[in-house]
């Protein structure tokens, strides 16, 4: 019995999501009602890469519809469609929702459109992390640590992202337990949050008038999550700023600037450039740890030493 309770929770925890595990959601509906509703059976994502021409939207919605349209309360959102970083493969991003739980579904489609392959593409090599790395190395965001610190630790996150805020006890640990480690925090808004690319907006501005504000601020976002929302994402956020020790009127007036749009917008080029599919993201000296709360605390600590390692 624990052996199937463990296999449940690795299910859950899977930052990539696999076909069974999405029809596994199902049984968690009945348990978790929706947070949010999803309006209709698919929702094409507004931003992305445009679609790569093997694969079109119908195609890949007549597919889900194919394989889920069983359960009624399975909701799903195509998030992008492009060519991946394999040459000739298409890779389609795909939000499923079932109840509370969320997961990424990503699946690479060969080209001739007949197989499509689900789970992760992983770089391959003598050192396979090496291109992800200098990818990284343009990373521009609030950063704390030494230049030249033998581990780099670079997280993609989302403030509207509930994994995220569960992931941070981790992620606060691995640096408090690495403390010879610098920290990049990138900003990856997700379309289907709709405050999410205002707060990113919020958090950079906070830093632009104090860098150690910016840590409390998000740790305040974190915590207030539940309470924010679209109507009043910006009265929140700017008593949060204004709470973290800077002025959140200037924050406010900041956020929507077509600066900080694009310092937002480049965040996440880069996301994509280096392979992020969700939130929150990890890269360990250009390593990807996409499952950051369902990876064990001690492999992701193994891993974190050994990437330091690698880099003398």
């Amino acid at each position: 019995m624990r052996r199937v309770v463990l296999a449940l929770v690795c299910l859950l925890s899977c930052s990539a999501l696999t076909l069974e595990t999405a029809e596994f959601l199902h049984a968690q509906s009945a348990k978790t009602p929706a947070s949010r509703p999803v309006s209709g059976r698919a929702e094409a994502a507004g931003s992305g890469n445009a679609a790569a021409p093997s694969v079109t939207m119908d195609e890949v919605n007549s597919f889900m519809q194919h394989t889920f349209s069983w359960n009624p309360d399975l909701k799903w959102q195509v998030m992008n469609i492009g060519p991946a970083e394999a040459p000739g493969i298409t890779e389609v991003d795909i939000t499923v929702t079932a109840g509370q739980g969320q997961q990424p579904l990503v699946l690479f489609i060969t080209p001739d459109g007949r197989f499509a392959i689900n789970g992760e593409m992983v770089p391959f090599g003598a050192d396979p992390y090496a291109a992800t790395r200098q990818v990284l190395s343009r990373a521009a965001g609030p950063a704390k640590g030494l230049a030249d610190a033998p581990l780099t630790i670079v997280e993609f996150s989302d403030l509207q992202c509930p994994h995220c805020k569960a992931a941070q006890p981790t992620i606060d640990k691995l640096l408090a337990d690495n403390p010879n480690a610098r920290f990049i925090f990138e900003s990856y808004p997700l379309p289907m949050h709709d405050w999410a690319y205002k707060g990113a907006g919020y958090s950079l501005c906070v830093h632009q008038q104090n860098a150690d504000a910016f840590w409390k601020f998000v740790a305040a976002v974190y915590d207030a999550q539940d309470g924010i929302t679209t109507a009043n994402a910006d009265a929140k956020l700017t008593e949060l700023a204004t709470a973290a020790g800077v002025n959140g009127q200037t924050a406010a007036a900041c956020s929507s600037s077509p600066q900080t749009k694009s310092t937002i917008d480049q965040s996440l080029a880069l996301g994509k450039e280096a392979g992020v599919t969700g939130t929150p993201t990890l890269f360990l000296n250009g390593r990807k740890i996409q499952n950051v709360s369902g990876t064990p605390y001690q492999v992701l600590t193994a891993i974190a030493k050994f990437q330091a390692g690698q880099s003398k």
